[in-house]
């Protein structure tokens, strides 16, 4: 009796194992918790949203600006059009993707668009809403840095 009372016992451990390990596939630890897909996910509808907030700012920032009408107001708005399609393209990737980690190069390429406009920003008096909506962008930028364990924005 006591035989199949441990292998049963063995036999529901396994289980519980095996199934611990299915969850674990879905999830990435980071710093002692889990992120979940639905979060990552999260982030990144968060990042796009703030990003149309912050082209539009920057845009009416650069027209505002003594480089309206320049060659370099056309060259910075285009770096935050990139910006604004390596995110798509990373909604995209992530939406076809099985495991969320799969889209970390995308990811990557996000983040060194962002990191020029990044510098941009920090050099420049943009005025107090684009310096805000920039912050925002770069906080969620650096969320979706640290699920994908990347080096974010300074």
């Amino acid at each position: 009796m006591t035989k199949n009372a441990n292998r049963m016992l063995t036999a529901g451990a396994v289980i519980c194992l095996l199934l611990a390990l299915s969850v674990q596939g879905q999830a990435q630890y980071r710093r002692g918790r889990v992120d979940t897909r639905a979060e990552v996910e999260s982030t990144i509808r968060r990042v796009e949203n703030a990003s149309d907030r912050f082209v539009r700012a920057f845009d009416n920032s650069l027209d505002r600006s003594r480089l309206d009408g320049r060659a370099r107001e056309d060259r910075l708005n285009e770096r935050a059009a990139e910006l604004e399609r390596e995110l798509d393209t990373l909604r995209q990737e992530f939406d076809r993707a099985e495991r969320y980690h799969d889209t970390r190069a995308q990811v990557s390429r996000v983040l060194s668009t962002a990191q020029s406009l990044n510098a941009v920003v920090m050099r420049r008096r943009l005025g107090a809403n684009t310096e805000r909506q920039w912050a925002v962008v770069r906080r969620e930028l650096n969320s979706l840095a640290a699920f994908y364990n990347l080096r974010g924005l300074r």
